[in-house]
C-alpha cells in the first residue's frame, strides 16, 4: 500500500522570539515491511543551521536553530511510504523464557531489546512495582503460557476496558492515572501497555507514527482530520510484533499495512514528533494538522479549504 502523509505544525507566540533551537522527528523509517519513497521537512522561518542525525534507537532526527526574531513557526513534513501487510507468527514460546532472558547476568552477551524492560521516564518504577498493574497484567500470562498469545490477550483486554476518549488526558498525564481512570488516548495506551509488560520482567518499545484511517461512510477524506499514532512493540525472534491497544490490531512490523512507523523508543520522550527551547515568546498556540491518504484520494484532496492543514 502507498500511502501520502503531510503533518503541518504551527506554533504562533504572543511576543516575539528571540531564538529558538529545535529537534524534529517527523522522517518516517525504512525498516521491515516498510519503504520510504520521498520525505520532505520544511520550516518557516527558514533556519540558519540544520542538520540530520540518526540517533541510538535508530531514528531519523533533524535539529535546527532559528537565530533571528519571529512571532510563528511553521514545520511541515511531507512524506511518501509503502508498507506491507503483516505476517501473523505461527509459532511462540513460553513468555518465562522471554523473560529469564532478558534478566541480567553478569558476564552474559548484550541484548538490545533488554533496553526496553526497564524503567523510563515516562513508565516510572512506581508504575512497574503497583500492584494493581502488575495483578492486571498476570490475568493473561498464566504459567507455561504463550508469549505472543499473553501479548495479544492482554492487547485485547486494555482495548475493551478502557475508552477512547480525547482531550481526557495530556502529555504528562501519569500512565497510573489513565490506567485507573480506565480512559485515555492512544498514547496513554501504549504506556499502559508497555508498562503492564515490563512490571513482568518483558520487553516493550513505543511507536510512534501514522494510521490511516476511514471517514465516515458518504463522507470526503478531509484535509488535516488525522493524528499521529502510537502503538507498542515487542520483540520476536529477530524482528518486532507491533500491538495496537487503541484499535486492537496486531502483526509483525505493524498492525496492519495501514501503519506507517515514524520512530520508536522506550516512551513517548524518546519519539516526541517536535520539541525545542525558545528564547522569549510569552504564550503560545498550537495548531497540528496530520492527512494520511491513498493516492488516488490524496490527489482530490482540497488543499483550499477552510482549515485545511
Amino acid at each position: 500500500m502507498r500511502l501520502h502523509i503531510r503533518h503541518h505544525t504551527q506554533y504562533r507566540y504572543h511576543s516575539p522570539v528571540v531564538s529558538s533551537h529545535h529537534i524534529a522527528i517527523l522522517h518516517p523509517r525504512d525498516a521491515a515491511g516498510q519503504r520510504v519513497v520521498s520525505h520532505r521537512l520544511t520550516v518557516d522561518p527558514v533556519p540558519a543551521y540544520q542538520t540530520q542525525e540518526v540517533d541510538v534507537y535508530g531514528n531519523r532526527r533533524t535539529l535546527f536553530a532559528i537565530d533571528r526574531p519571529h512571532t510563528a513557526l511553521e514545520v511541515v513534513a511531507e512524506s511518501v511510504v509503502d508498507t506491507q501487510a503483516p505476517e501473523q507468527p505461527q509459532t511462540d514460546e513460553p513468555w518465562e523464557q522471554v523473560r529469564d532472558r532478558l534478566r541480567y547476568r553478569a558476564g552474559a552477551p548484550y541484548r538490545p531489546e533488554a533496553e526496553f524492560v526497564y524503567a523510563s521516564p515516562h513508565i516510572p518504577r512506581e508504575a512497574l512495582v503497583d500492584t494493581d498493574l502488575i495483578a492486571y497484567a498476570r490475568a493473561s500470562f498464566p504459567p507455561g503460557g504463550g508469549w505472543l498469545a499473553g501479548c495479544r490477550d492482554l492487547t485485547a483486554r486494555l482495548h475493551a476496558d478502557l475508552a477512547y476518549a480525547p482531550a481526557s488526558t495530556e502529555v504528562h498525564t501519569p500512565l497510573l492515572a489513565a490506567f485507573r481512570q480506565r480512559r485515555g488516548v492512544c498514547q496513554d495506551f501504549a504506556h499502559v501497555l508497555i508498562a503492564a509488560l515490563r512490571a513482568l520482567g518483558l520487553p516493550a518499545r513505543y511507536v510512534s507514527g501514522y494510521l490511516l484511517t476511514q471517514p465516515p461512510p458518504g463522507q470526503p477524506r478531509l484535509v488535516g482530520a488525522d493524528a499521529s499514532h502510537a502503538w507498542v512493540g515487542v520483540p520476536w525472534g529477530e524482528r518486532w510484533f507491533d500491538l495496537d491497544p487503541t484499535n486492537r490490531r496486531w502483526g509483525c512490523d505493524r498492525p496492519d499495512e495501514g501503519y506507517v512507523t515514524v520512530a520508536t523508543g522506550r516512551d513517548y520522550g524518546d519519539v516526541s514528533p517536535l520539541r525545542g527551547v525558545i528564547q522569549g515568546g510569552g504564550a503560545h498556540a498550537l495548531r497540528v494538522a496530520v492527512t494520511v491518504a491513498p493516492p488516488q484520494e490524496w490527489a482530490a484532496l482540497d488543499w483550499a479549504a477552510p482549515g485545511a492543514g
